[in-house]
């Protein structure tokens, strides 16, 4: 808990601070959207987060733990319109001038349009883009901001949120779009109040390890797109590159001879992506089995664990379980449930996955395997790679012009059915498990 005392502003900068546009009530129909054109980058993965590009007088927050590269990737945008006759102006609150030259340089940027200003005040920082009259802003960050309304340190509460209140007033009457970098909590949160968030037209965020080279962009929020969208990137000496074609990129490495292993379909907003799920099941030393995974719902891990002991009679509760997704990469949905089952599956008895088959659908409590959203989409994204054989629930039907008749489709309505598809899982016959 920290006290901050917040002083009421003097009246002529109130005054300042509302909004002078001549606003008035309008009918919806006559609003006028000449100035709403989106303004697209050359990063087209940063463009598909952002629903399209950048929308004019839009506040854009993004955050990710130190060092994952958010001021590397904003750098490079910035560089990107700057070369294209667009003024931006990039406040580095936290670097000095120099360091920001050096990484520029590093990175092989050169945008003649592209100003530095290292500044913390908020009152300069605004006349400084009133003077300038750019095309974009550039916050770095924003917990480092403060105003001289307030007595409180940067980075409070009330710094925080009177600083974005101010920035986001000042920017949509110009129709100017400023992006905020934020700090991030342990828990990979914004750090600072909720409100930032909600003051805000959309929040993305930079996600990935420090020892893996990927970088993902999700959005938790965007008033202008859909928050399902993903971009992936290479993190690389000269910056973050593109990553076209992530399925291929994620299963470059993969063994097609070990066992433990098997290729989920999952889908990122209208992005399909391949992924390996790989497992493994070692008998514990210990009266409590562990339950590890690494870029897998631990919650949906128990689930598994718990159907493949009950409804396929696996002796699971004597045994260490550890899923992890291969190339840093985070599944959040329930389609990739069935891969994530047939590996650990794999892994318990040894017994190779074919290289060729993916696996899509979700498990149930039962055991059943039901339903996930657009199926052909995914199935034709496996089909593109090489895959031939797909298991998949039963209740799915191929429609006509769906293109995949180089695909084999195998159907099923449980759990069990998927793994006796797998080559000598219970001694090399299409036996019930419970036999063994």
């Amino acid at each position: 808990m920290v006290e901050t005392i917040e002083q009421p502003a003097s009246p002529a900068r109130a005054r300042t601070a509302v909004r002078s546009d001549g606003a008035r009530p309008v009918r919806l129909r006559e609003v006028d959207v000449s100035t709403s054109g989106r303004v697209r980058l050359s990063i087209e993965e940063f463009n598909r987060v952002l629903g399209g590009g950048i929308v004019p007088g839009s506040v854009v927050l993004i955050g990710g733990d130190p060092g994952v590269g958010k001021s590397t990737l904003i750098l490079q945008a910035a560089s990107d319109l700057a070369a294209r006759n667009t003024t931006v102006l990039y406040v580095s609150a936290e670097e000095s001038a120099q360091q920001v030259r050096v990484r520029a340089d590093r990175m092989g940027l050169d945008g003649d349009g592209l100003f530095i200003h290292a500044e913390i005040d908020l009152d300069s920082i605004l006349a400084a883009a009133d003077q300038l009259d750019p095309g974009l802003v550039i916050i770095d960050s924003i917990q480092t901001i403060q105003s001289a309304d307030l007595e409180s340190s940067p980075g409070t509460v009330s710094q925080v949120r009177a600083c974005a209140s101010r920035l986001s007033n000042w920017a949509k009457p110009k129709n100017i779009p400023v992006f905020l970098i934020g700090h991030v909590t342990k828990e990979g949160t914004v750090a600072g109040p909720r409100v930032l968030e909600h003051m805000v037209d959309a929040v993305l965020y930079l996600e990935g390890d420090r020892f893996h080279q990927y970088r993902m962009l999700r959005a938790a929020k965007n008033r202008f797109g859909s928050t399902n969208e993903i971009g992936v990137f290479d993190m690389a000496d000269s910056g973050l590159r593109e990553v076209r074609n992530p399925s291929e990129v994620f299963l470059e490495e993969r063994n097609a001879m070990a066992a433990g292993s098997a290729v989920a379909v999952t889908l990122e907003g209208s992005r399909p992506i391949l992924l390996e799920i790989q497992a493994l099941a070692a008998a514990t030393a210990f009266g409590l089995p562990r339950r590890s995974a690494t870029g897998f719902d631990t919650n949906r891990l128990h689930l598994l664990l718990a159907v493949l002991q009950r409804r396929v009679g696996m002796a699971l509760g004597n045994h260490d379980v550890y899923v992890s997704v291969v190339g840093g990469f985070r599944v959040t949905e329930p389609a990739a449930d069935l891969a994530a089952a047939v590996a650990i599956a794999s892994g318990m008895r040894d017994a190779p996955v074919p290289a060729d088959t993916v696996y899509i659908g979700e498990v149930g409590l039962s055991g059943d395997i039901r339903m996930v959203q657009q199926i052909d989409r995914r199935l034709q994204e496996a089909a593109r790679l090489g895959f031939r054989r797909a298991i998949v629930p039963a209740r799915w039907k191929a429609t006509s012009n769906s293109g995949l008749d180089e695909l084999e489709i195998v159907g099923v309505k449980t759990l069990r059915e998927a793994i006796v598809t797998i080559p000598g899982m219970f001694g090399g016959r299409d036996a019930d498990p419970e036999d063994e």
